[in-house]
């Protein structure tokens, strides 16, 4: 029995996952307006006629989410609070017979690359005249930019080639008029993603063309910071420090997830580089762009993993000193080359492992903040939250990475700024300020 009056052509959509998932969420919206339906993300007010669920198959815990999102979805269908649900994204690509039989309650799945044919169940027409247009869920001044979809690359532990099928780089010219689509709706940051951003061009131009895209995009009026996210560390293209260098408009910024600090393990997940040669690429590129800020990303108990390999890892950790990091636990993810090989590291060894890593990077991160204190950085504020305005430096990602905290009390600060803030204290991860 239906407790709810539902919104005839109402549609909410809930997004799990990765900024590429926000991204494809963004798209779907705009196509979704552009047929007349009222769309929202992730709606508080459990009014809408139609639930599509845009999920993430990535490891066990985005695995266990998504499902139990769809579940909680499913319930409300038959409770008569959503007329339509319908399921999108990386789980639905990967396991859409399963989730067929398991749960029936959803109308319809739909993969990563489906969005026509899923506008077409919803009797909408795919516009091809709005392709790169989006409804934005992030705050107005910044965007998450995909570049590329996709990925070729062969790492062992790693089920995206499956999900999101091989790379396919959107042309250049195509991305100059999103860019300057965004800049005109008051876009002044660029986030650049993709699975593999130093692959970019290598399927149109036959060769890494990052380089020349950043200046491209570093020309469009309006764009006041670009930022690097997910670039592959074997084959990194150096030319894109020189542009960073040159551009003032490319944040001193690289996000480079880097896996492993054990040459033995590094080879088993077919990541085409050795730890020595890796030391040696973040010493090339804190060369050529001193005080960039490198954020990367490990794994923790990935199969065949001995103590003596774990120590490797921390002890590069401890050595190179990263701005930012992050840690998962190794996910078995059948059909990937790992998969064939035993899960032989315990759970509770993985997490304590990755919790040693958290805890050895904590005291990095605050011995680098506190060499801030008494410097001053531009910063572009995102939000308000209790008595203080929130922003970041060019050091710093949204949702990941630090934050600079300004008092209310000491002036008016618009979101979407920019302001020079002095910084007066700081902990592990974020940094308090006063303007100037």
């Amino acid at each position: 029995m239906k407790t709810k009056t539902l919104k005839k052509n109402k549609v909410n959509v809930i997004t799990l996952g990765c900024s590429k998932n926000i991204y494809d969420s963004e798209v779907m919206m705009a196509q979704l307006k552009a047929n007349q339906f009222d769309v929202e993300h992730e709606s508080m007010h459990d009014d809408a006629e139609i639930v599509i669920i845009n999920t993430c198959g990535f490891i066990d815990n985005a695995k266990q989410e998504s499902i139990d999102t769809i579940l909680r979805y499913a319930e409300a269908k038959n409770e008569g609070m959503v007329d339509k649900l319908y399921v999108t994204g990386c789980l639905s690509e990967r396991y859409k017979d399963d989730l067929e039989n398991e749960i029936p309650e959803v109308d319809a799945y739909f993969g990563t690359r489906d969005l026509p044919r899923l506008l077409k169940t919803l009797k909408a027409d795919y516009k091809h005249e709005l392709v790169g247009e989006r409804l934005l869920t992030t705050p107005n001044h910044y965007a998450y930019f995909k570049i590329a979809e996709g990925c070729d690359r062969p790492c062992s532990f790693c089920a995206i080639p499956i999900m999101r099928g091989k790379n396919i780089s959107t042309p250049i010219e195509e991305l100059i008029i999103q860019a300057k689509g965004l800049a005109a709706k008051g876009v002044k940051e660029l986030m650049l993603i993709a699975q593999d951003l130093t692959y970019y061009g290598l399927d149109l131009y036959k060769k890494r063309a990052l380089a020349d895209l950043i200046n491209r995009l570093a020309d469009v009026e309006g764009i006041e910071w670009i930022r690097l996210h997910y670039a592959f560390p074997a084959g990194f293209p150096m030319d894109v420090l020189d542009v960073m260098q040159e551009r003032s408009n490319v944040c001193n910024y690289l996000d480079i997830p880097l896996q492993h600090g054990s040459t033995k393990i590094l080879q088993s997940m077919r990541r085409g580089i050795t730890r020595e040669k890796t030391e040696e690429l973040i010493v090339q590129i804190r060369e050529k762009v001193p005080g960039i800020a490198i954020r990367t990303t490990l794994i923790a108990g990935y199969p065949g993993e001995t103590e003596e390999d774990f120590q490797e890892m921390y002890d590069f950790v401890k050595r190179s000193r990263f701005d930012r990091l992050g840690i998962f636990t190794y996910s078995h993810e059948d059909d990937t080359h790992a998969f064939t090989l035993e899960d032989d590291v315990p759970a509770k060894v993985k997490k304590e492992r990755a919790d040693m890593i958290m805890e050895l990077q904590s005291g990095i991160s605050h011995e680098l903040n506190q060499l801030k204190i008494g410097k001053t950085y531009k910063v572009l504020f995102d939000r308000v939250e209790g008595d203080y305005f929130i922003g970041r430096t060019e050091f710093d990602s949204p949702e990941v990475d630090n934050e600079v905290l300004v008092l209310k009390s000491d002036g008016f600060i618009r979101l979407g700024d920019f302001a020079n803030v002095e910084i007066t204290s700081a902990d592990h991860y974020d940094l308090y300020g006063k303007l100037v």
